[in-house]
């Protein structure tokens, strides 16, 4: 009974994982392109979706990067400004 329970908890904490790497690729895609279709219409140009689409897949791209990596063991998370051991 007890192994189950754990087997459980490996999925749910598997499919949790999966879902952070979708959200982290999908929100940046998603709110570049609406400004980007926002900015068309504003200003009357027919480009400057495909600019902010792929600018929101570059940034995706870097939070499923840097997710990733700190996942693996590789990385530091992020640390706030100004908070080095540097600075003293």
């Amino acid at each position: 009974m007890k192994q189950r329970k754990e087997e459980n908890r490996i999925v749910y904490q598997s499919l949790g994982m999966v879902t952070q790497f979708g959200l982290n690729m999908i929100v940046p895609i998603c709110a570049m392109s609406a400004l980007g279709v926002w900015l068309d219409r504003k200003l009357g140009t027919s480009y400057l979706t495909i600019f902010f689409f792929a600018m929101g897949a570059v940034a995706g791209g870097q939070n499923v990067y840097r997710m990733a990596k700190r996942l693996c063991g590789g990385g530091k998370p992020d640390q706030e400004q100004g908070d080095s051991d540097e600075d003293n």
